[in-house]
């Protein structure tokens, strides 16, 4: 019998009305969400299922309502009795994560993520750092053409590595601008602009990481009860000094979603089931392995099937 892993989605999976149905049909679920609004001092859950989508949109805000949403589903899942033999989470997925392996509390990471996410908002201005997507090309000489282009003046760096052929950029706008410009000079197709309010896991958010390091001082972490999976390191960390480390690492560095997946399929894992909005990183993963299972628990139905399947 293989090993099964839980994933949990980041920014850019969030949709209004996400989670309603598990809120509406699961107490336990829907306490988790007034826990947010509560901590949070904010009608969060209003704005999840009600939007506009513009606020929902701001960093400071999509990563609690991805987080609560993510946890909540997990935590209806988790009732039916299914244990993952190890977890792990794309950037802000990591959090949720953490979260499904009692390493935080929710009501702690819920306020943690909230705080990330105005640490990130902040740490650049407005118009100065830009993200793209890499269709096609290889990864060393991606990594080839940011130094070169880093060397001339203008910053950019990797900054999620996805899966083979899909690579995310990230730095100063002059950096991603000349990445576009020259990126068939290396045998990729495009560069595709994201729309994000900041140049995420590129070395212009070690400010953001200071702060985020002071706030993690603040809160509890625990051990974790299964393996976790950085995306700083892609391999399984437990140590509660290591997490933390870790977690302020990664604000600057490049989520290594690829070499986490391949890491996992490793060490024997042959079904992922994917929890929370979504499914960016099902689909991630079959294109990282076409031969593992994946599912997926993003709705009421989902859940429900997917543990029929499992159980």
């Amino acid at each position: 019998m293989g090993k099964l892993a839980f994933v949990f989605p980041g920014q850019g999976s969030q949709s209004i009305g996400m989670g309603k149905d598990i809120y509406e049909a699961i107490p336990e679920s829907r306490r988790l969400f007034d826990q947010a609004d509560e901590v949070l001092s904010f009608p969060l859950t209003r704005l999840i299922f009600e939007g506009p989508d513009t606020d929902l949109k701001h960093t400071a805000n999509t990563q609690p309502a991805l987080l609560t949403t993510s946890v909540a589903l997990h935590q209806a899942f988790a009732a039916k009795g299914i244990k993952p033999d190890f977890v792990a989470g794309h950037s802000l997925g990591e959090y949720s994560a953490l979260t499904a392996a009692g390493s935080l509390s929710f009501s702690d990471a819920v306020s943690t993520v909230r705080a990330r996410g105005e640490f990130m908002e902040q740490a650049v201005p407005g118009g100065q750092g830009a993200m793209a997507a890499v269709l096609g090309g290889e990864r060393e000489a991606l990594a080839a053409l940011c130094a070169d282009i880093t060397a001339d003046g203008s910053l950019v760096e990797l900054a999620n590595v996805n899966c083979p052929g899909q690579i995310v950029v990230s730095g100063s706008c002059e950096g991603i601008a000349a990445v576009a410009e020259r990126v068939k000079e290396i045998g990729a197709r495009r560069a595709i602009p994201l729309e994000v309010s900041g140049p995420f896991h590129s070395s212009l958010m070690k400010s953001a990481a200071e702060r985020l390091a002071g706030k993690l001082e603040q809160i509890t972490i625990h051990d974790a009860s299964i393996p976790v999976v950085a995306n700083v390191t892609a391999s399984a960390v437990q140590g509660r000094s290591d997490i933390c480390s870790l977690l302020v690492e990664q604000v600057y560095s490049p989520v290594l979603w690829e070499d986490s997946i391949a890491w996992l399929i490793a060490q024997g894992v042959d079904t992922f089931v994917e929890i929370g909005p979504g499914s960016v990183l099902t689909g991630l993963i079959k294109k990282i392995n076409r031969g593992v299972t994946t599912y997926n628990v993003n709705s009421l139905e989902s859940l429900e099937q997917t543990a029929a399947a499992l159980l």
